[in-house]
């Protein structure tokens, strides 16, 4: 591996950064978005339970704020139940901004590190040609069989790895694209039906 990375030029060394912050993204958001945590199934009729009884005091409002987003959303909107529809809804849909915002974070760099990885090799590839054909006038350089073939295959060594960080990128990019895109739609439903039906609100 190492003798790969060398061949490959300094233009390895921000392949590599490129690679090893994308996988870092990857797991960090497929954790993040997973759809229990962001909207857990149970959480909407645990809080509407709770609400019908009087039992959603400061200290359940923080814990409900503090267990996933959807939760923020809902704390939101019954800190302020006892206030306008006007107010509460205002809350509800800053909250959710707040928290579509956070649902997006790190999504267009990892399409970035996909866009340029590959960029990244062709330089590096076209660095590599330049070299090898500007030592054509050294004949000692290629006196071998097959000197010039290795000298053009370390060259395309970093349009390999740009490729091999690319590609994986862009698969998993679009995956996490529509896993948000679905969880942000299944939050705005919810957002509406709290609107809606304000829970718990003096004289309902």
């Amino acid at each position: 591996m190492f003798e790969l990375v060398t061949a490959g030029g300094w233009l390895m060394v921000p392949i590599i950064a490129c690679s090893i912050i994308a996988f870092a993204i990857i797991a960090e958001r497929l954790w993040t978005l997973r759809v229990k945590r962001v909207i857990p199934r149970t959480l909407v009729a645990q809080v509407w339970d709770q609400a019908k009884s009087k039992k959603l005091d400061v200290e359940r409002l923080q814990d409900l704020r503090a267990g996933s987003p959807l939760g923020r959303i809902l704390a939101a909107g019954l800190m302020n139940r006892n206030a306008s529809r006007d107010i509460m809804k205002e809350a509800i849909e800053d909250t959710g901004r707040h928290v579509v915002h956070e649902l997006e974070r790190y999504i267009n760099t990892l399409g970035t590190i996909a866009a340029i990885s590959p960029l990244l090799g062709l330089l590096g590839t076209v660095i590599g040609m330049i070299e090898t054909f500007d030592s054509l006038g050294d004949m000692s350089l290629f006196s071998q069989s097959g000197g010039i073939a290795g000298g053009i295959s370390q060259a395309l060594i970093t349009t390999q790895m740009g490729l091999a960080v690319a590609i994986p990128g862009l698969i998993v990019n679009g995956v996490l694209m529509r896993r948000q895109k679905n969880i942000e739609l299944e939050l705005a439903q919810l957002k509406d039906i709290l609107c809606s039906e304000p829970t718990g609100r003096k004289g309902a």
